[in-house]
């Protein structure tokens, strides 16, 4: 049995979802250099981030099979949020072969630059299904808040 990993580049049009610059940077970051120059070539893992605001919060949101909370480091430094870890790569047991290794891993970091509005000492993270969820509240002073307005 042979598998062979194929790279057929496909003609795209350009349209205003493949010039998107966040996707064309997100994609630059995880273009390896290293991964034409033949089989065995390293390749890192680099999670993709979901990042919303709500009025009250900043949520970021990555997926991250495999990882175990212990493999996880999430900091915030002044207004620099930083997500770190790794994964391991699995070793083959005993008698068995591997015809395709494309799963990346090893370790990765990831650093967001927050607004000054954050109460850092107030971040939520959760870990479930290998889905992290950071939830970064905002200052209540700058959250929205509604006025009532008296009849008079």
């Amino acid at each position: 049995m042979s598998i062979l990993r194929t790279r057929t580049p496909q003609a795209l049009p350009a349209t205003a979802a493949t010039l998107e610059p966040f996707r064309l940077m997100r994609d630059f970051l995880r273009w390896d250099p290293l991964l034409d120059y033949g089989p065995g070539a390293p390749t890192a893992f680099m999670p993709s981030f979901d990042v919303k605001e709500t009025p009250d919060a900043y949520q970021f949101r990555a997926d991250l099979p495999g990882i175990q909370e212990a493999e996880l480091e999430i900091s915030l430094e002044g207004t620099r949020l930083t997500v770190a870890g790794k994964r391991e790569e699995e070793a083959p047991r005993e008698g068995e072969r591997i015809h395709l290794s494309e799963r990346s891993h090893g370790r990765f970091s990831r650093t967001f630059t927050l607004p000054e509005d954050v109460e850092g000492e107030k971040v939520v993270a959760e870990l479930r299904n290998g889905v992290l969820t950071l939830m970064v509240p905002k200052r209540p002073e700058v959250r929205p808040r509604k006025i009532n307005v008296s009849l008079g």
